[in-house]
């Protein structure tokens, strides 16, 4: 009976680690969307599809990974702490489902620079957040995953920078007053990507900390 209530070591971190590569597949389809904006409006619409694919998988490993939570009497680290990694995961996957949703709602047809910069950033950045969480299962490579963290903190910090030229530039030459306030909610929302992401590698932090 017992056994039944203490899952191995190794559960946890696997749906994890799974939750995660749903996160790295939703940037890198959004990264194809917004660099291809301007193209194949079928080729928009299939990527953001992906998006949304990526999304729905990432739902059931929460939903997996809440249960198991219920379920177990003893957990290889702070329940609370795994279920607000769960959280910070979902968050910015359900972000990029926004950013790429956002494509269709503001009908925007074209990318600049500056959005496809963003992208960018948060491909890299939740690539390196899937690194840390698949790291954290092993003590060995506590230094490794804080680097990660550190290195998603610098990312983010770079994004703010680029989101704050791309602001300056949409009001800056007295362009379109609605092209300017949607791509401005659209940038805002890409940036979002970069803080859950921090979010996420504050909490591994918070976890190694703990259970040093």
């Amino acid at each position: 009976m017992f056994s039944s209530l203490m899952p191995q070591r190794r559960e946890f971190f696997d749906l994890l680690a799974a939750h995660s590569d749903r996160v790295v597949a939703g940037a890198n389809a959004t990264l194809r969307l917004v660099n291809g904006l301007g193209g194949s409006s079928a080729e928009v619409e299939t990527l953001v599809k992906e998006v949304d694919l990526n999304e729905k998988s990432a739902d059931q490993i929460k939903s997996d990974l809440i249960s198991l939570l219920h379920k177990s009497f003893t957990t290889p680290i702070n329940r609370d702490q795994i279920h607000t990694l769960t959280i910070d995961l979902d968050n910015v996957l359900n972000t990029l489902q926004d950013v790429a949703n956002a494509v269709g709602m503001y009908h925007i047809h074209d990318s600049t620079s500056e959005s496809r910069e963003l992208a960018s950033l948060s491909s890299d950045a939740c690539m390196r957040l899937n690194r840390a969480v698949i790291a954290l299962a092993d003590k060995k490579r506590t230094k490794e995953t804080i680097d990660l963290c550190n290195e998603i903190d610098q990312i983010e910090s770079k994004a703010d920078k680029v989101l704050k030229k791309a602001i300056t530039k949409l009001f800056q030459n007295g362009g379109d007053v609605w092209t300017a306030m949607k791509m401005r909610e659209f940038y805002y929302l890409q940036e979002k990507v970069l803080d859950y992401c921090e979010e996420a590698a504050k909490t591994i932090e918070e976890i190694i900390i703990e259970n040093s």
